[in-house]
């Protein structure tokens, strides 16, 4: 894993720890897995890189079904949790994925809950994560990537009665302000910026990345299906493979 550089998720991770896992969209990580084995057919045995792991949850059940996990996060606090308990088959490390240094090590990797991708909301840094992410593919190789759907953002997220949070048309990214607890319930001011996209707009960047998509998805946390895409989930699920 090449240097890690400083992002501003870091420090609310920190603050968050343990209390992240108490969120409603954390809850739904059997049925997420149960979904992506099916989708990508995947086996014991296999190779999985899980970029932007946060806490391991996804981490912890592939490893406990069998296959090979390895998680990378910028958070170093999340890395401790995730590495707590892990279950064998399951590791660790702290990195950053706009500098992913794999070669053709892998056979599938995750990228899910705007895990690293999404969170790089500067010009051309959502490029470089899913270009790192292909390259860590062997040929042939799957990928399950989550993404704001910009439409939903712009539609629900930046209405009028929601003044804590705007979307910028120009460059795709929503901007909120909302107020998070640790373990202890002591709160904390945040900022959160997040890069929404269209399937057109996924669909460009994984060519360019040479993936060939297989399917956009509407989903939501916890109900990861095959759906046509639609202006009313927060996420699309992105499934492809490497050329």
């Amino acid at each position: 894993m090449s240097e890690h550089g400083s992002h501003w998720f870091e420090s609310i991770a920190d603050h968050l720890g343990g209390a992240y896992l108490r969120y409603s969209f954390t809850k739904g990580t059997n049925q997420e897995v149960d979904f992506l084995m099916d989708a990508l057919r995947l086996q014991p045995g296999q190779r999985v890189l899980d970029v932007g792991c946060g806490p391991g949850r996804h981490a912890h059940e592939l490893a406990r079904r069998g296959l090979t996990v390895r998680g990378i996060d910028i958070s170093e606090r999340f890395i401790e949790l995730a590495a707590e308990n892990a279950p064998e088959g399951a590791t660790f490390e702290r990195g950053d994925a706009r500098n992913l240094d794999f070669d053709g090590e892998f056979d599938v990797v995750i990228c899910l809950c705007q895990g690293a991708f999404g969170l790089m909301t500067a010009n051309g840094d959502d490029e470089t994560v899913l270009d790192g992410i292909a390259r860590a593919l062997k040929p042939g190789g799957t990928l399950a990537l989550s993404a704001f759907n910009a439409y939903f953002a712009v539609k629900y997220f930046a209405a009028d009665d929601n003044p804590d949070a705007t979307f910028d048309a120009a460059t795709g990214v929503n901007h909120e302000r909302t107020e998070v607890r640790n373990e202890q319930g002591e709160p904390k001011a945040v900022e959160l910026w997040t890069g929404c996209y269209t399937p057109r707009e996924l669909r460009m960047l994984c060519r360019l990345a040479g993936l060939t998509v297989e399917s956009i998805n509407s989903v939501e946390p916890g109900g990861y299906q095959l759906a046509t895409p639609t202006t009313e989930t927060a996420e699309f699920l992105v499934l492809a493979h490497r050329s």
